[in-house]
């Protein structure tokens, strides 16, 4: 009688052991998955964010060498100061633009680096609700 009743909770223990080790098995799984995710996309959006610095730097360079020519090109003090003041607003501008692509870039970069951990963790919560 003893055994009768035994058979069926050892049973129903081991279903559910293994039922729990298929889950943590899949949970494992998805978060090395998720991880090799966000290596991948962090490191693509990392290369764009460096392409784009990259970029920023040359052309900044390349700016630099335009308004330094045109100031010396210059023969009334009055057309310096002229060009001194817009050569400092397009400077203003430009930085303003700069510094706006650079945070979306980064931005990105943090965003294509923790999406797929967001949705492993999401989807680790509806495994344990289950």
């Amino acid at each position: 009688m003893v055994n009768s009743t035994v058979a069926p909770s050892a049973k129903a223990n081991t279903d559910a052991l293994a039922k729990s080790g298929l889950a943590a098995e899949q949970i494992v799984k998805g978060n090395a998955e998720a991880l090799t995710d966000s290596g991948n996309a962090s490191s693509t959006a990392f290369q764009e964010l460096t392409k784009a610095y990259q970029e920023l730097a040359s052309k900044n360079a390349s700016n630099l060498t335009a308004a330094i020519q045109a100031l010396t090109a210059v023969k009334k003090p009055t057309e310096f100061i002229e060009l001194q003041q817009r050569l400092i607003k397009d400077g203003v501008d430009a930085a303003v633009r700069d510094s706006q692509n650079i945070a979306r870039l980064t931005a990105a970069v943090f965003t294509a680096a923790f999406e797929p951990v967001k949705k492993q963790i999401e989807a680790v919560q509806r495994t344990a609700r289950n």
